[in-house]
């Protein structure tokens, strides 16, 4: 406790206070614009950090961290365009809840949920991350391989009106995912002879296009039939109530712990992390209220923040004590360490505890930073959507563009959005969600890769999944999550037919 009193004192240094609020401000900015994720943030102002001593750098990098991962929520919620891959899942009831004329309260949630999920993975962090290090390394590829069909599982909780469009789009996902290397022979499949496929397709520029231009391309269909209309949207300072956060409080909880335990695992994140929790916020739901996961419930935008800000808590913790990286931001975390002659591992805690504990009091900072910030700039935030729908619509192709051919530079990129923006134009039409694409995009080449590790584990054999209880956990879990939705749907029709 001494050492995380020091570590207070640290933060509260003028210098080192004032880089952590302009880390956090220039996160939320860098999250809300599409194609600048997290990870590209951080990366961004690393070589910043060069020149600073080791706290203040990390503590500046943590800053954009956690700030990035809170701002795709706003051009999720407001324009139904992910800032980032965690926000996703965000969009599904943020962007309903906006059309409701809801913004203020919608952004509201999302910043109480992502301070709540953030501050909740940072005591965990601060606490037990020794043990929780210790559980992350019983994970291999038979555990990988569950958690990622688990979460594969959750396409039939996020398809909207009709679960077997979702699944239909969810296969097509799986089959795009295929494209580029193998991962276990490096054979190129459905590459057809372009170099540009053998990475096969980035899942953000396709998410761009699904989410973002999209939403664009119809907006412009209106404006040219002239069938336009301006947003509208209450754009003053509304926050959820008192009596409104009190029945998400729960779910803000649940889904901080299951964002810092897939954190924890090496290889998962926070777009997963979304995924899931959502998907157990609509399991844990009441009866009367499932219906309304995906027409703008509240606990679908806590769910999502509260376990993607988690899983930053979560992805230091074998970071710190085992050296490893818990995700693409962690690494980069990583090498900023050891740029400032640190190495992370179980010594790190005796050898430099003042510098840790600096550390975790300034993610809890950070975290309550964001909260001041995400709440205070509702105002400046709902202005947006008073912008006419045809400029914004530009805009929104705009950003788009330069978002996708910055992610590594390529034009490839940027053709890989604007197909899958035409492709998302047609699927509105038509009925389909775009999630359980992006989702198989992300899940589809993790399933497939620990999959062929485990049976080369085992030899061939798929008992290595039922014979060890993790792996077992998670299947279960996942045949429950894409039954029990079916199953609802067979009993509500009986009962419409019945009436």
């Amino acid at each position: 406790m001494e050492y995380l009193l020091q570590g207070f004192v640290n933060v509260f240094a003028p210098e080192v206070i004032l880089l952590v609020i302009a880390g956090v401000i220039v996160g939320i900015i860098i999250g809300a614009l599409p194609g600048l994720t997290a990870t590209m943030g951080v990366a961004l102002f690393l070589p910043v950090t060069f020149g600073m001593d080791a706290v203040t750098g990390i503590l500046l990098l943590i800053g954009v961290y956690f700030g990035s991962i809170y701002g795709g929520s706003i051009s999720a919620i407001l324009l139904n365009t992910p800032g980032t891959p965690a926000s996703a899942a965000t969009a599904l009831d943020g962007h309903v809840l906006t059309q409701q004329g809801k913004a203020g309260k919608a952004l509201g949630i999302a910043a109480i949920a992502s301070a709540a999920g953030g501050l909740l993975s940072a005591l965990l962090l601060i606490f037990i991350s020794p043990q929780l290090a210790e559980i992350a390394l019983n994970f291999s590829a038979p555990e990988m391989f569950g958690l990622a069909l688990f979460g594969l599982s959750i396409i039939s909780s996020i398809s909207g009106g009709s679960i077997l469009k979702g699944l239909i789009a969810g296969m097509v996902g799986l089959v795009i995912s295929t494209i580029g290397m193998d991962p276990m022979t490096s054979y190129p499949r459905f590459t057809f002879d372009q170099l540009s496929l053998l990475n096969g397709l980035n899942f953000i520029p396709v998410m761009i296009g699904l989410f973002a231009v999209s939403e664009a391309l119809v907006t412009m269909e209106e404006e040219l039939r002239g069938k336009g209309t301006i947003n509208k949207v209450i754009a003053s300072y509304i926050l959820p109530k008192w009596s409104e956060l009190k029945h998400l409080w729960g779910t803000m909880i649940r889904s901080g712990f299951i964002g810092s335990f897939i954190g924890i695992i090496p290889g998962a994140g926070a777009d997963i992390a979304a995924f899931v929790s959502y998907n157990e916020a609509n399991r844990f739901a009441k009866k009367e209220e499932k219906d309304s996961f995906g027409k703008g419930n509240p606990k679908g935008v806590a769910a999502a923040e509260a376990a993607n800000n988690g899983v930053t808590g979560g992805a230091m913790v074998p970071l710190l004590t085992l050296g490893i990286p818990g995700d693409a931001v962690a690494a980069v975390l990583l090498g900023a360490l050891i740029v400032q002659g640190i190495q992370p591992g179980p010594q790190l805690f005796t050898t430099s505890a003042d510098l840790v504990y600096t550390l975790f009091a300034g993610m809890l900072v950070a975290n309550v930073l964001m909260l001041i910030f995400g709440l205070s700039g509702i105002r400046l935030f709902t202005k947006i959507l008073k912008v006419p729908k045809n400029i914004l619509a530009a805009v929104i192709i705009v950003l788009s563009v330069v978002g996708s051919y910055a992610i590594s530079n390529n034009f490839f990129d940027v053709y890989t959005m604007l197909g899958a923006g035409i492709i998302g134009y047609f699927m509105k039409k038509f009925g389909f969600p775009a999630s359980p694409i992006v989702l198989a995009l992300i899940l589809g080449p993790m399933a497939e890769s620990e999959l062929r590790r485990a049976l080369v584990m085992s030899e061939g054999s798929y008992s290595i999944f039922f014979t060890r209880p993790i792996s077992l956990l998670f299947i279960i879990l996942a045949i429950l999550s894409l039954v029990l939705p079916v199953i609802l749907e067979l009993r509500k029709k009986k009962k419409a037919i019945a009436k």
